[in-house]
């Protein structure tokens, strides 16, 4: 197959990571990958004025961010400005995949030569701040779904009536998470510090200010419990983490293994999110999950591998940590192992298998719709 993934500012999201994945693994199978994006944002003159008004001066354009695309061999095309994406900028095509609710709406548009239109849901995007009539739009345009939870199969299937949604979930690259022999040399036990980890950010649906108040709730009952946190780079003021915690600003990806295995448990305290792929990390590094019920944390959670927590609960979450960092260190071992469990037999050749059946269901349901009309 030809397929054209349409995509905004290329970066290093976890959707973006997923898709890169999928772009490797589908080239390698034979198919042909086109992505198309757009540039990096660029200050408008309006606001360019008003710097110079305030005496910050003329704003320099910001650099090309990574991405996760960056080591994958793919043709791609960046648009030159920040537009809506038309059929001049897009291939001839068996699919054109739109990949988040403003892509959809260009997706639409696109002339049938562009190729069968399917929609990767790997969120809900009706937020307060978007437009959420035009989010809510595009999950009735007449595109094949590719749902990466649960939860969206079942926003798809019961507000938006779309019974043929396929179900695909993402994996882990366990061979960066996962060294079976390594472990079995070193079976992984509790630390000699009780110590929980979590993801640092001020994006507020992330959840930092409830991991953080948990923490610290915690932390009166367990005098010694440590935190490790890291984040996209440095702390932005006002720096909330307690003192004493250990901050890696920017890891590599190699060094992630290291910082969810540092861990009893780690802290998911997110109030949004379409799927939440520290949850795999974590689990993969044996390390048990304290979630909230966002994303895909109570399917991954039922079995064991962790605990799932209330909302906006921090009392709740310290009841957890506080729960985890007591349990022997048999008991802790058999959550561990569960957790390994969870995600070590369902592997990215196991999610591109789906979502190279998902993409060929599109095509059978176009050719039955062209063939009925």
């Amino acid at each position: 197959m030809k397929i054209t993934f349409v995509l905004p500012t290329l970066g290093l999201t976890g959707g973006m990571r997923v898709l890169s994945i999928y772009t490797e693994l589908l080239q390698k199978r034979g198919h042909k990958i086109f992505i198309v994006s757009q540039p990096p944002w660029q200050p408008a003159l309006i606001q360019q004025l008003r710097s110079l008004l305030r005496g910050r001066g003329w704003e320099s354009p910001p650099k090309t961010p990574k991405s996760h695309f960056d080591k994958v061999e793919v043709e791609s095309r960046v648009l030159e400005t920040n537009r809506p994406i038309t059929d001049v900028d897009v291939p001839d095509a068996d699919i054109v995949m739109a990949t988040w609710w403003e892509t959809a709406e260009w997706v639409a548009k696109l002339s049938p030569s562009k190729g069968t239109k399917v929609y990767f849901l790997q969120h809900y995007e009706a937020f307060d701040y978007v437009p959420k009539g035009r989010v809510e739009a595009t999950w009735l345009l007449p595109m094949h779904k590719i749902a990466v939870a649960q939860w969206l199969a079942d926003i798809a299937r019961n507000k938006y009536g779309d019974l043929s949604v396929s179900l695909v979930r993402p994996s882990v690259d366990t061979k960066q998470f996962y060294d079976p022999q390594s472990r079995a040399k070193q079976p992984r036990g509790k630390q000699l510090v009780p110590t929980v980890g979590m993801y640092y950010t001020t994006t507020p649906w992330k959840g930092c200010a409830l991991a953080l108040k948990a923490f610290s709730i915690a932390a009166e009952k367990i005098p010694n419990l440590r935190l490790v946190a890291f984040g996209s780079g440095d702390t932005p003021p006002p720096n909330f983490l307690p003192p004493g915690t250990e901050y890696n600003k920017a890891p590599t990806q190699d060094q992630l293994k290291e910082f969810y295995s540092k861990c009893d448990a780690w802290l998911f305290a997110s109030s949004s999110e379409g799927f939440g792929l520290p949850i795999l990390e974590a689990m993969a590094c044996g390390t048990p999950v304290i979630g909230t019920p966002a994303g895909a944390a109570p399917e991954l959670l039922a079995g064991g591998g962790g605990i799932l927590v209330k909302p906006e609960d921090p009392e709740d979450m310290a009841k957890a940590i506080e729960q985890i960092c007591h349990l022997p260190d048999a008991e802790w071992r058999a959550m561990s192992e569960t957790a390994l469990e969870t995600v070590i037999n369902y592997s990215w050749e196991d999610a591109t298998n789906l979502f190279e059946a998902a993409l060929y269901t599109a095509l059978e349901r176009q050719a039955q719709l062209t063939n009925k009309t």
